[in-house]
Formats: C-alpha cells, structure tokens, sequence
C-alpha cells in the first residue's frame, strides 16, 4: 500500500499484522480523492482539517496530508494498528500535524490534543456490515465536530443498508466490495 498522489506519493504505509483490520484499497482511495477535489460541494484539503476514524493503518489521512491538510486525528482501537499509524506518522515525520486517539470513535471529540477546530472532513472506514457508522455519525452531529460545508466520507461494505438520517447524501459509490457515502449535515 502506498501514498496515491501529493507530496507523499508513492511512499509506503505500513498496514497493521492482523486480519481484522481492512485497508481501503489504493483505487478507492484514489477513487475518493478525485471526487473530493472536483465535486462542487466539497471542501477544499488545501488547508483542511481531518480526521481518520476507525484508522486501521491510517491510509485516507495520510492521503488527505499529502495532498495539502494541515491536521489529522487518527482514530483507532486496535493496538496494532495504532502502532501501524504511529510508525506511519513518524516514518514521514508528519508528528507536528497529526494525532493519535485511541479511544473509541464514539467518545471523539474536541480536546486540547486536537485542538484544531471543527473537522472539515471526516473519514470514517468501520469493519464492514456491524453498523458501527451509525453511533459515530451520531456523535458528530450532536457534539457539532463537523466544520460548516463539511463532509463525511463512509465506507462501508457494499451490500450494507446505510440510513444515515441527520444526514444528506452528496454522493453514493460502490467500488468492488466497498460503497462509499459522501455525507453533509442537514440543517
């Protein structure tokens, strides 16, 4: 797995040694990326502040930092995926611009560590078909962690039946085994 494009590109992340974590495949990220930067309702990463939940090996902030984002949370649980992360983050001395949460995505928040302001875009990558999205998407909407104009990027399994209600769908994209939603607050 490797950087797609940016100032990073072509440098290699390092995925976490265990089967339960399931890195977004580098089409896919690519795929993302390239709607992200020509979709009218997309935010600008010139600048942007980011944030990489259910991390793994913390492939789509490291993408969203080499293409031109100030700052990224990663969040993961998973010990070594964060020992992936935090070998990713060092190996391309990126510490000054991002950060590691290892609390569960559903206690994500605003804090000292992170504190950035509001997230322009969240990436969210839970294991596929358990739901998880649906507790954090909650999370971001009542603790207002998405900046105004914001985005949020879901992927999930390609099957999964997705409502995610609070939310407009700007977009909706399957790729192999994986959909993707690009998501906004409605108002």
């Amino acid at each position: 797995m490797r950087i797609v494009s940016g100032s990073l590109r072509g440098r290699n992340i390092e995925s976490p040694p265990t089967k339960t974590t399931r890195p977004t495949s580098d089409q896919t990220r690519e795929s993302i990326f390239n709607i992200l930067k020509h979709a009218t309702w997309s935010p600008s990463l010139d600048g942007a502040i980011v944030a990489d939940i259910f991390a793994g090996s913390g492939a789509l902030g490291l993408e969203a930092i080499s293409r031109g984002a100030d700052f990224c949370l990663f969040a993961e649980t998973e010990p070594k995926a964060r020992a992936a992360i935090r070998k990713n983050i060092d190996k391309m001395g990126l510490s000054e611009i991002a950060r590691l949460h290892r609390y569960d995505a559903t206690r994500l928040k605003i804090a000292p560590g992170n504190l950035r302001g509001k997230f322009t875009h969240i990436f969210m990558d839970p294991p596929y078909n358990k739901g998880l999205w649906r507790p954090v998407l909650e999370r971001i909407r009542t603790q207002a962690l998405l900046a105004e104009g914001g985005v949020v990027i879901l992927e999930e399994g390609a099957e999964a039946e997705i409502d995610p209600r609070g939310y407009e769908v700007l977009d909706d994209k399957t790729w192999g085994a994986a959909r993707v939603l690009f998501l906004a607050l409605t108002n």
